[in-house]
């Protein structure tokens, strides 16, 4: 974008801060102006630590002294940060920190070659999906907020008005598809970039781990303010950043008037409820009511997925699936009981009192839940074998 071979861009809060900045230090007049948001979560969700897959590491605790792998100077890296200093632990002096791309993140934790490894959309889910890999923790748990904006250089924008509305009112209809559609057009993005559709389910289906809201909120400056602040500790910005500057960088006008032009209220979108699980389960027909104690069942070669109203009913329609042969059956997705975060089921901790079965993402959660009612702990397999034996 600074050497205007790009003209509108869309990249995550820490790289859009770098940035609008670089163009205040470089770009001879020509800024970099905030158009438009992405996805977002207000609480950090997207952003994870893993282990490999047959890792004994449980928690964040158990990296000191450890070889931890971060893109430095990303979202991941802030969130990894505040994440160790939480738990009392000195990134600069109780683990061995070193920066690894996406890509080679994920190879080192194929081979065992790092101890852990932290990133961003989509790889905090991506990786654990692919099978390598197993979340120890979730960057919501930080309870910093994230997201993805779209810029534009204002250069551009102030000779291409129309081009700018242009684009933004065909991003609005692809947030409406992927409202309307969310199965099928995660399927498009796995046939465009490779990512499954699965991952993409997770992220941006109903309950997913990020909210699609274009409009440009407070929870977006907050994000920003906070990305000023990591960049600035780690050496990345120059000090002279303020970070309650960060207002000045918006500019929603462009967006105003594409949504006036395809008869979008901006308010009305800004305050729009979360998209969540919602209807009737797959199985007893009774209504989803609470989102947080939902499953669902993506099945190999079906186009919808199933939901359903408890963990309790999803299991009773996998043993009848198994009964009937059909034993490749696909994803499973619950939601930690807590928060209400998707959990891909096989790497996640529940608690089962009486007719009741509540995930969580980390053991921790799932053992202080369950000292309460007095019940054990179990994994995934350990409740696939109890259903089975009561069939």
């Amino acid at each position: 974008m600074l050497a205007n071979q790009i003209d509108i861009g869309m990249m995550g809060d820490f790289p859009l801060t770098i940035n609008v900045t670089t163009f205040q230090q470089k770009g001879n007049g020509v800024k970099s102006i905030y158009i438009a948001s992405l996805a977002y979560s207000p609480n950090g969700a997207g952003n994870a630590v893993m282990v490999p897959k047959n890792s004994s590491i449980n928690s964040l605790t158990q990296l000191k002294g450890k070889q931890v792998s971060v893109p430095f100077g990303s979202a991941a890296h802030g969130m990894l940060l505040r994440a160790f200093r939480n738990v009392g632990i000195n990134p600069d002096k109780d683990v061995t920190l070193i920066s690894q791309s996406p890509e080679v993140g994920g190879s080192s934790l194929k081979t065992g070659q790092i101890d852990a490894h932290a990133n961003f959309v989509p790889f905090g889910e991506l990786f654990p999906f692919r099978g390598f890999a197993r979340k120890i923790f979730d960057g919501a748990e930080t309870g910093i907020p994230t997201f993805h904006g779209v810029l534009v250089r204002s250069d551009f924008a102030k000779e291409n008005p129309e081009v700018v509305v242009a684009y933004l009112k065909a991003l609005l209809e692809a947030n409406k598809m992927f409202r309307e559609q969310p199965e099928a057009m995660a399927t498009n993005i796995e046939k465009w970039c490779g990512v499954e559709r699965e991952v993409m389910y997770m992220f941006f289906g109903p309950s997913g781990l990020q909210q699609i809201n274009p409009t440009i909120r407070q929870v977006n400056f907050d994000a920003l303010k906070n990305s000023v602040v990591t960049l600035k500790q780690l050496g990345r910005l120059d000090a002279s950043v303020n970070p309650e500057d960060v207002t000045k960088w918006a500019d929603d006008s462009y967006l105003r008037q594409a949504m006036k032009e395809i008869g979008l209220n901006y308010d009305e979108v800004a305050n729009a409820k979360d998209f969540v699980i919602s209807g009737e389960d797959a199985q007893t027909k009774e209504p989803i009511k609470d989102p947080k104690m939902a499953a669902q069942l993506w099945l190999k070669g079906n186009d919808k997925v199933m939901n359903f109203a408890s963990i309790k009913n999803m299991m009773t329609m996998l043993q009848k699936l198994k009964a009937e042969g059909k034993q490749n059956q696909g994803v499973v997705f619950v939601h930690d009981r807590n928060n209400g975060w998707k959990l891909l089921a096989e790497n996640s901790f529940y608690v089962q009192n009486g007719n009741e079965i509540s995930a969580f993402l980390t053991q921790k959660d799932a053992q202080d839940f369950a000292q309460k009612s007095g019940v054990k702990v179990v994994d995934f397999q350990g409740l696939q074998q109890f259903y089975a034996q009561t069939q």
